[in-house]
């Protein structure tokens, strides 16, 4: 039995173009636009699924998907730092942040740490693996970046060096417990 998982991210938003945590912003139009113009590029799928935050539910709409929201797909938990600015974080809590993008088992913002997040994703994906066919998922960044982690047994300190940029696709395929990684596909115009 062979199963591929496709991960999404989400089209651009005023959060990303700001480089702040999210904090529910909707995409912005120009991310909308690039969304619709990807929908014919998908692959059908047996499943689909979105992380239930604001950006993502709205790009599985623009790329013309019926997803059901998986909370275990949601992004990391970002705690009193959500909706605030890298930098303005970076200022106000310089130790916080040096810890957080450090130490994978830190969560000087409260929220979650990149060690649960990888945990949660994990599981996901371990238990994803035991279905044939496709599914596709729009999901946070970080959710791509903790599955590529699991795929690869790369460690978890690893995990702030994946860059994924918006309305990319990254793909697994596998069986009997080993994957195969396709990464950063970019969906629609460039």
């Amino acid at each position: 039995m062979t199963s591929r998982v496709l991960l999404i991210s989400p089209a651009m938003n005023a959060a990303l173009r700001q480089a702040r945590f999210d904090d529910g912003s909707p995409l912005d139009s120009a991310g909308t636009a690039r969304a619709r113009s990807a929908a014919d590029a998908l692959p059908a799928a047996d499943r689909t699924l979105t992380s239930p935050t604001v950006r993502c539910r709205e790009t599985a709409s623009a790329l013309g998907l019926d997803a059901t929201d998986s909370p275990s797909l949601n992004g990391l938990d970002m705690g009193r730092w959500r909706g605030r600015t890298l930098d303005d974080v970076s200022t106000a809590e310089p130790d916080g942040m040096a810890r957080w993008l450090t130490d994978p088992q830190a969560a000087p913002h409260g929220g979650e740490s990149v060690h649960e997040l990888c945990l949660r994703v994990a599981h996901w994906l371990d238990g994803t693996a035991q279905l044939s066919g496709r599914t596709v998922a729009v999901v946070e960044p970080e959710i791509v970046r903790a599955a590529t982690l699991r795929v690869l047994g790369a460690p978890e300190s690893a995990f702030w060096r994946l860059d994924v940029p918006p309305l990319t696709a990254t793909e697994f395929s596998g069986r009997a417990g080993r994957w195969n990684v396709g990464l950063g596909s970019r969906l629609g115009a460039a």
